[in-house]
């Protein structure tokens, strides 16, 4: 019998790596251009975003300081953590939030809406999107 020596990498590692995966797409930022900025080959970075490799809590708050965003950012919604007051609730607005930042439509918008510095044309923004969509919730 062959025993698999492959090892699944840990949920929160991977969830952590999709994080900074997303983080660094939202910014346009390159796995290159973010190993420059640590130090270390994109091949690191790939190997970080894939979950194959746990970063150390050091290396992470680089990471968030290089992304312009705090530590927990990379934990939110992580496997294992109870959502409170989320009770049977399969998916949470975060989640969500997540999960369509991560698609390349996601990605084009928020950069797009990022840019547009008036206010009031953003909020006319959102107000005409609202208004296209089935859904009347806020």
């Amino acid at each position: 019998m062959v025993e698999e020596n492959k090892k699944k990498p840990n949920p929160v590692d991977t969830h952590v790596g999709s994080r900074i995966r997303l983080r660094r797409n939202m910014l346009g930022m390159s796995q290159e251009k973010l190993g420059e900025s640590l130090g270390i080959t994109f091949q690191q970075i790939q190997k970080y975003e894939k979950g194959t490799n746990r970063v150390g809590a050091s290396r992470l708050q680089a990471i968030a300081s290089i992304l312009g965003v705090p530590v927990s950012f990379f934990f939110e919604d992580a496997p294992g953590q109870e959502a409170a007051g989320a009770g049977f609730a399969e998916d949470t607005p975060t989640s969500f939030a997540v999960e369509f930042c991560s698609t390349p439509e996601g990605l084009q918008l928020n950069r797009a809406f990022f840019r547009i510095t008036d206010a009031k044309v953003r909020r006319r923004i959102v107000d005409l999107v609202k208004s296209l969509s089935d859904d009347e919730t806020d």
